[in-house]
């Protein structure tokens, strides 16, 4: 059956489709895909493209060249570019925007294994001198109660804003992951990143250090008491990203600069701030990738590390197992001495 297709601008037809997403996607997913698709959105204004209908594989094709060259993308940044416009240009079928099957026609590069994911991540080792760092010089600190949450717990950024003080329970030792989307606190996976966590002595000992004597007593704009809070309410993602950089430089710890430069005269140094302009400081993912494959090295069985770091196994293997396939036969070995 033939239908007519229906005109369209671009920018309704985005405009509909995150709409339509909204009760779907985290606000942080809306928001990259809101980014990727002004990417287009910037194109069909190049091109005079003011109605969707004409769209054809051709010119499909002329996007994914002019896109990945205006991006510099390497092969993995421009595979999820188009991965998106795909799922956009399926979504616009539905509605009789464009032609049917047309997102048949959306190339997206074949990535080679390991190319779809980044190597960078915060050794067990680092990790330990950064804690005993912030132990000895700021204890308790938010930047010691932040990294260690996200070491200790795989903790996401967005999970580590999200909490408030009445989701840690010192008696039971656990902190209790809660997905509150209405107050401003959604999770990435929403109910089903919702969990309880366990918690060490020790990570108990900082949490109450903080709360009792360090933490600034405030209230984010719904009344709610964060449990990571500043002087102006709850922390923003990019607070704790700043957080995240301004440990890992290497001079925090070391006193030296591995890329000789002067610490008094360097900026990223000096300047927590601009921690993240330093090449060798890194972004919270990196910590949560070394968190779950330092587990993963101390034979914590794979289930248990889905569960606590709530990852799907699958996207467990794929993003955060940075063990090479020499480490996995020799812990396998453990298991096979009598075989």
């Amino acid at each position: 059956m033939h239908f007519e297709l229906e005109p369209i601008s671009p920018e309704d037809a985005v405009e509909s489709y995150l709409e339509e997403k909204q009760s779907e996607f985290a606000e942080a997913t809306l928001r990259s895909q809101r980014s990727r698709l002004n990417h287009f959105l910037q194109w069909c204004h190049n091109e005079n493209l003011t109605n969707l209908n004409p769209l054809s594989g051709r010119d499909l094709h002329r996007y994914r060249l002019w896109r990945r060259e205006d991006g510099d993308l390497a092969p993995a940044s421009e595979k999820t570019q188009m991965d998106t416009i795909r799922v956009f240009i399926r979504w616009c079928e539905s509605i009789d925007a464009v032609h049917t099957d047309l997102s048949t026609k959306v190339i997206s590069p074949s990535l080679s294994i390991g190319e779809n994911s980044r190597d960078v991540m915060v050794t067990a080792e680092a990790a330990e001198k950064i804690l005993n760092y912030l132990s000895t010089y700021e204890y308790a600190s938010e930047r010691h109660v932040c990294f260690r949450l996200m070491w200790r717990a795989a903790l996401r950024r967005g999970a580590v804003v999200a909490l408030d003080v009445e989701d840690y329970d010192a008696n039971d030792q656990s902190l209790e992951v809660k997905h509150r989307p209405r107050t401003g606190t959604p999770l990435k996976n929403k109910q089903r990143g919702e969990r309880f966590i366990a918690l060490s002595d020790e990570t108990c000992s900082v949490l109450d250090a903080w709360i009792g004597h360090r933490r600034p007593s405030t209230t984010d704009d719904t009344g709610r008491d964060p449990l990571l809070s500043t002087p102006q309410g709850r922390a923003h993602p990019t607070t704790i990203q700043t957080y995240m950089y301004s440990v890992t430089k290497p001079c925090l710890t070391t006193g030296e600069c591995p890329h000789g430069l002067e610490i008094e005269q360097c900026k990223p140094a000096t300047d927590r701030t601009h921690a993240s302009k330093c090449p060798s400081s890194v972004s919270p993912h990196a910590l949560r990738r070394g968190a779950i494959t330092y587990w993963l090295s101390s034979d914590m069985p794979e289930p248990v590390v889905s569960d606590r770091a709530n990852v799907s196994p699958e996207i467990l293997k794929t993003h955060y197992d940075r063990r090479s396939k020499q480490e996995k036969m020799e812990q396998r070995r453990g298991y096979l001495d009598n075989i």
